[in-house]
C-alpha cells in the first residue's frame, strides 16, 4: 500500500518533465526560427496606415506613410498624407513613433528567455492552423517589456500573434498602454499584420489606435534610410 503513492508521484514527475522538455522545444525552435530570420526584414519597406482617435476630445485622424527599415535594422517614415485633428497628429501618432524608433534595435526589448519567463498553456487553432501559446511575464520593470502572451506557429516557430500589457510606460504622456499585434508569415519570415492599442492618457483621457501594414517591398536605395528627415509626422505630414 505505501508504494502506490511513490507510483503515483513518479507518474505524474514524468508528465511534468515530458511537458517541460516539450515546452523547451518549442521555444527553442521558436528562439532559431526567429534569429536566423532576424534580418529578413532589413532593407525593406512597408505601407502603414494609422488611425487614432480621442473619444473625451472627439477627435481622430488618419495618416499614411511608408516604414522604411534599412540593411541596418534603422526604423524611418516617410509620411505620405495626413487628414484629420492636428492634437491626433502631434500628440498621439507623433509621440507613438517616436517611443517604437527608440526601443528599435535594442536587444534587451526581444522575445526570449532571457527577458521573460515563458509558460506554455497548449495548443490552439490561429487563422486555421495549429498554434503553441505561451503566458508571458517580463523579468524585468523595463519600458518596451509586457506581460501577455504569444502565440507561435507550429509549423514554422515563427510568432503569429502577440497581446499584453506594458510593464512600464514609454513616455510620460502615457499612463497605460495595452495591445494585440499579429503576424503573417510569408516566404519563411513573420510579417506584420495589423496592431491595435488602447492608451490611457494622463492630459486627452483614452487613445484607440488601428495600424495595418501592407505592401512590402525590397528598398531601392542604398540602405534604405532615404526618409530618415521625415521620421515624424509633425514635420512632413500635409
Amino acid at each position: 500500500v505505501l508504494v502506490l503513492p511513490g507510483i503515483g508521484f513518479g507518474a505524474a514527475d514524468d508528465e511534468k518533465s515530458q511537458a517541460k522538455a516539450a515546452s523547451a522545444a518549442i521555444i527553442s525552435k521558436y528562439l532559431q526560427a526567429t534569429q536566423s530570420h532576424d534580418g529578413a526584414l532589413r532593407g525593406v519597406s512597408m505601407q502603414v496606415d494609422i488611425e487614432a482617435s480621442v473619444p473625451k476630445l472627439k477627435e481622430r485622424g488618419k495618416l499614411r506613410a511608408l516604414r522604411n527599415i534599412s540593411k541596418v535594422g534603422r526604423i524611418t517614415y516617410h509620411v505620405l498624407g495626413f487628414q484629420g485633428d492636428n492634437t491626433i497628429k502631434t500628440q498621439v501618432i507623433a509621440r507613438f513613433l517616436q517611443a517604437e524608433q527608440q526601443g528599435q534595435g535594442n536587444d534587451t526589448l526581444g522575445i526570449t528567455p532571457a527577458n521573460y519567463k515563458f509558460k506554455y498553456k497548449g495548443e490552439w487553432p490561429f487563422d486555421g492552423k495549429g498554434a503553441y501559446l505561451f503566458s508571458l511575464s517580463p523579468r524585468k520593470k523595463r519600458v518596451g517589456l509586457f506581460k501577455g502572451e504569444i502565440w507561435i506557429d507550429a509549423a514554422t516557430g515563427l510568432p503569429v500573434y502577440e497581446k499584453g500589457r506594458f510593464v512600464k510606460n514609454p513616455s510620460v504622456f502615457f499612463k497605460r498602454v495595452v495591445f494585440d499585434r499579429a503576424f503573417a508569415i510569408q516566404n519563411g519570415v513573420a510579417v506584420p499584420r495589423y496592431m491595435t492599442s488602447t492608451i490611457d492618457t494622463r492630459v486627452i483621457g483614452r487613445v484607440e489606435l488601428n495600424i495595418n501594414y501592407s505592401n512590402l517591398m525590397q528598398n531601392s536605395g542604398a540602405d534604405g534610410d532615404q526618409a530618415e528627415s521625415a521620421a515624424l509626422p509633425g514635420a512632413a505630414a500635409k
